[in-house]
């Protein structure tokens, strides 16, 4: 996100330094639902999509999406890569669909799910209502 990244890399060196886990958001909100009191396990391999955060006795999970990977509706998410999109534009259709897949799996095996968008963590309060909101349901 903030980091800069040297001209001289090569685009598979870029993409390398690409995370999938314990991203700054990940851990923004990890620490967020910590300091509720709420016990996590994370990245379990055994449920579709392998969730950010599982919470088995509650059968309930988060994803962390960032707006760009996943084409959330904000600003960021409407953003589209300016070169190479013959490559880039299907595979962050790919991602979205296999979200939808993953969740209507989850869904269908009996787990509630939430989805914790980038930017819904530039408001602190409104993002602690929704996880509240969340486990209270």
């Amino acid at each position: 996100m903030g980091r800069k990244i040297k001209p001289n890399l090569t685009r598979s060196q870029i993409m390398a330094k690409v995370r999938s886990k314990d991203t700054k958001p990940e851990m923004v909100v990890r620490r967020l639902i910590y300091s509720l009191g709420y016990r996590y396990r994370l990245h379990r391999k055994d449920l579709p999509g392998k969730p950010d955060l599982v919470f088995y006795q509650r059968k309930k999970v988060i994803f962390i999406h960032g707006c760009f990977w996943h084409e959330h509706n904000c600003r960021a998410g409407l953003k589209k890569p300016k070169s190479n999109q013959d490559y880039w534009i299907p595979k962050l259709r790919r991602n979205v669909q296999r979200d939808k897949e993953n969740r209507d799996l989850l869904v269908k095996l009996g787990w509630k799910v939430l989805i914790i968008w980038e930017c819904e963590l530039k408001n602190k309060e409104s993002l602690t209502e929704t996880i509240k909101s969340f486990f209270n349901s």
